[in-house]
């Protein structure tokens, strides 16, 4: 039984593809081959080079194998359904030129939903036409990353989305099949939204297909839920903090994943501000040797 530890673009602050603050993808590589990782995520597509053989040939000189992808991308918002699909088609075929398995969707931030993060009494609500209309785009994507493109499809609550509490987690995972959706489950945004990552997988081990490793210092949530402070900013803040130096417990995590059967793919995210970033090698290093510390395997 293996639980292999990746990393993934967003622990060097890449949120975006066209960021001019972003590093060289050659240089994101580099060190994550650097901090003794051998699984990385596509990260927003376009970052990386979209002609297989040259992202397959620098994946190749560095020792790695590519984990999966995220569609960062704002399912709430009709306007921008064309963005979604495009961007959704081109991380799938991108991660199947590659061999990888997980497509993780993410509704991203809302102006209408960033104020309150991390304040799940105070947020707005969808209406149920709206929530109708916005499972169907989430369907609708996990159900051509699986049956077109041979992926795993998950949802991945996020900070600042429509997706991000536990409750509307819950009702998305009842009314869409599990066939077509699992659920990537990140610990440092659990508890951003308020519950208990370890106590959630739980009651869903059986619908978590992939997982991303994050921790949170619950000094920087305290302040920074109570100056209602931009998601982005937070992170530049420090809100995301090396693991196991945060309110997540990992130990915990990782006896329920082995209890489960769970193999493969973990990845460490820590969002950044790229900057204010002070070292992602340093830090990429400091999360692999805490995980190995805890038992977890760290290389393929």
């Amino acid at each position: 039984m293996t639980i292999k530890i990746g990393n993934a673009p967003c622990s060097w602050g890449v949120e975006f593809a066209d960021d001019p603050r972003n590093p060289d993808w050659k240089t994101v590589l580099d060190e994550c081959r650097d901090a003794g990782y051998r699984g990385i995520e596509l990260g927003p597509v376009g970052f990386m080079p979209e002609d297989p053989a040259e992202l397959g040939d620098a994946l190749a000189k560095r020792g790695l194998e590519l984990i999966g992808g995220v569609v960062f991308r704002p399912f709430h918002d009709p306007a921008q359904w064309h963005d979604v699909k495009d961007g959704s088609i081109r991380t799938c075929a991108a991660l199947k030129a590659h061999g990888a398995k997980h497509l993780v969707m993410i509704d991203s931030i809302s102006p209408r939903r960033a104020p309150t993060a991390g304040r799940p009494a105070e947020a707005e609500k969808m209406s149920s036409e709206e929530w109708a209309v916005y499972r169907g785009r989430i369907q609708e994507i996990a159900k051509l990353a699986s049956e077109e493109y041979g992926l795993t499809p998950s949802i991945h609550p996020h900070a600042g989305g429509f997706m991000d509490f536990e409750n509307e987690v819950e009702q998305l995972l009842e009314e869409v099949d599990e066939k077509h959706m699992k659920i990537c489950l990140d610990t440092g945004h659990s508890v951003y939204a308020g519950f208990d990552p370890v106590a959630f997988m739980k009651r869903h081990m059986d619908r978590i297909s992939y997982m991303h490793f994050k921790d949170i210092d619950p000094v920087v949530m305290k302040n920074v839920i109570a100056n209602q402070t931009d998601f982005y900013e937070a992170c530049g803040d420090g809100i995301f903090c090396n693991l196991g130096k945060g309110s997540v417990d990992f130990a915990a995590v990782r006896q329920l994943l082995l209890d489960a059967g769970f193999t493969g793919w973990c990845t460490v995210e820590q969002d950044c501000d790229p900057a204010k970033a002070q070292s992602p090698l340093d830090d990429a290093r400091e999360n692999r040797a805490f995980l190995k510390s805890i038992g977890f395997e760290v290389t393929a």
